[in-house]
């Protein structure tokens, strides 16, 4: 078993050293908030091409289960991919939402 000895604080911790910590922090949540606004736009535009499949003629290509779930994670991956190069820049609305509602939130906690 490793010595935890080195875990602990031995002097004071120097207030940069926090707000670094905390720069990171917010750093992280805006990363996740643009991943999680990508993801739905992804998942708009998924339900867009199928919606869009249902227009095109059966050309006889599906014609055993596996080569409907390879015909449906290409329309899967070709929306994430459209998503992943800007999409229809929807996920920058979503984004902007998120990130205004998390300061509407903190405006409450400090004057609620």
């Amino acid at each position: 078993m490793e010595d935890a000895s080195g875990l602990l604080l031995s002097e004071a911790v120097p207030s940069a050293y926090l707000l670094n910590r905390g720069e990171q922090t917010c750093a992280a949540s805006q990363v996740r908030k643009i991943q999680a606004a990508k993801d739905f736009e992804s998942v708009l535009i998924t339900k867009l091409l199928d919606e869009m499949k249902r227009t095109i003629v059966d050309w006889g290509l599906e014609k055993d289960d596996v080569s409907k779930q390879v015909y449906d994670i290409f329309w899967l991956y070709l929306a994430r991919g459209i998503a992943d190069e800007g999409g229809f820049g929807l996920w920058k609305e979503i984004y902007r939402s998120l990130s205004r509602s998390d300061q509407s939130d903190t405006k409450v906690e400090l004057f609620g």
